[in-house]
């Protein structure tokens, strides 16, 4: 559902945040328009999608409407004032409960805090339309859990979303508002991202910040969820402002990732691993993203084959995982250990286990890890690769069935090892299986190099189409 033309739909709901803007700006539609027909969309759409947990029509209303005034007074508030956004129910947001997808967490409250992602954003004057489906404490690649139930794929509704960003994934795909924010501890921006066909961007660590401090620690990144990566780039010029309540925040960008999207790749050094050296890929998706890449070698950007040369770090990641997911577990309300995702149970039991000694090993696990890429970017500009390797199954699943994996990082190799690196890492829609499925293309680049990465996103969306 990507519309990276410049072409404008004559919905308002089918529009990216830039056209949504541009026609603010010219006066030919309102704020309160975009935001009544993305509410309609969100009504007619998500009883069979799932993609919220919380809707509030009025108060997106009163927003919108003073974003109108503002407007009609030629005071924009910011870059995307009026816009309607989803927020993934993970974040901190004043006057809404922020229940992490959890039966444990009282909705009662208070909740008086935004996180620095929704305080950008209302300093910013977006349209808040309400909070987005996760599975529990944001835990997993797929988005069900007690409390909301299963989120299901608007491409294919057998099909999950993915997870965990799966809701906010579901929700611009289906055309229920242009943009929404998400977290990535493991792939849970890019993952849904694949499987729903967006644009999905999980930027260099700390470049935006976080409070409170995820427990996941140097694992834990946010960013956008688009149709478009002009619109990932415009979004991040929000988020990425600093807040004082991240002491690992990154230092001001030193220029506009909306500008520098803009910029010329062409020849660029891009290494092709179509398996990273261990992964094993489905026989479509290998031949889709294969395709992709030949496109984009043909079109200027220099394409040789190459794996970083690293074997798989699963052992290291489910380690710090299973130690965060203890952490944050371990402050719930007495009882939760029986009522939460038994898979999530499995992991709070596994992180109780973990010493000191094993915390710190996977940690240097990390570090090599972070040190091996390095030495790779300094022959390839950026790194190619699938962003999933199987296309989306069967909703409810936390595995594809019949597969024997015992766990979700099972079937996501080509995400988690960017975690700890800690290094930007995109995914853009590369095509389609002949079931209609939607496949994504991942581009990672250095550590710190987010606009490299957004402009041969953006490049790349463009050949693709």
């Amino acid at each position: 559902m990507s519309n990276p033309a410049n072409t404008t739909p004559a919905d308002p709901a089918a529009m990216t945040a830039a056209q949504l803007v541009a026609a603010y700006a010219a006066g030919t539609l309102s704020p309160v328009e975009a935001t009544e027909a993305v509410l309609a969309a969100i009504a007619d759409r998500d009883p069979a999608v799932n993609a919220f947990c919380l809707v509030d029509p009025d108060r997106a209303l009163v927003q919108a409407k003073d974003s109108q005034e503002r407007w009609h007074a030629g005071r924009a508030r910011g870059l995307l004032d009026g816009v309607p956004v989803s927020i993934k129910d993970i974040f901190l947001t004043e006057d809404w409960p922020t229940r992490r997808g959890s039966t444990s967490v009282d909705p009662a409250g208070p909740w008086t805090v935004d996180s620095p992602v929704t305080a950008r954003m209302r300093a910013d004057g977006m349209v808040f339309l309400g909070k987005t489906t996760t599975p529990e404490i944001a835990w997993k690649a797929v988005t069900d859990s007690a409390l909301t139930g299963i989120t299901r794929n608007p491409v294919a509704p057998s099909t999950t979303a993915g997870g965990s960003s799966g809701g906010s994934a579901a929700a611009v795909a289906a055309g229920m508002g242009p943009v929404s924010v998400g977290t990535d501890g493991g792939g849970s921006i890019r993952i849904p991202a694949a499987f729903c066909g967006i644009v999905g961007f999980k930027p260099t660590h700390g470049r935006v910040p976080l409070f409170p401090a995820s427990p996941f620690g140097p694992l834990a990144h946010a960013g956008p969820m688009t149709r478009t990566v002009e619109d990932a780039a415009l979004l991040l010029d929000i988020l990425a402002l600093p807040d004082p309540r991240d002491p690992t925040a990154l230092a001001p960008a030193l220029a506009a990732f909306r500008d520098e999207v803009h910029r010329d790749v062409r020849g660029l050094r891009v290494a092709w691993s179509p398996d990273l050296g261990f992964a094993t890929v489905d026989p479509e998706v290998a031949a889709i993203t294969e395709a992709a890449v030949r496109r984009l070698a043909a079109a200027g950007l220099a394409v040789t084959a190459a794996d970083p040369g690293f074997g798989d770090p699963l052992d290291a990641f489910e380690i710090l995982w299973a130690a965060g997911a203890a952490t944050m577990l371990a402050g719930f309300p007495a009882g939760s250990r029986e009522r939460v995702d038994p898979g999530l149970g499995a992991a709070w039991a596994r992180g109780d286990a973990v010493s000191a000694v094993e915390y710190l090993e996977a940690r240097n696990v990390a570090a090599q890890l972070g040190i091996t890429m390095g030495t790779f970017h300094r022959d390839h500009d950026v790194l190619i690769t699938p962003t999933v390797p199987i296309p989306a199954f069967a909703a409810g699943h936390d595995v594809p069935p019949g597969s024997g994996l015992r766990g979700w990082p099972e079937w996501t190799p080509f995400t988690y090892p960017f975690n700890l690196t800690q290094q930007p890492a995109i995914s853009i829609p590369a095509g389609r299986t002949a079931a209609g499925l939607p496949v994504g293309l991942q581009i990672v680049g250095p550590r710190h190099s987010d606009n490299l990465v957004l402009a041969v996103a953006r490049y790349a969306e463009q050949i693709l189409g």
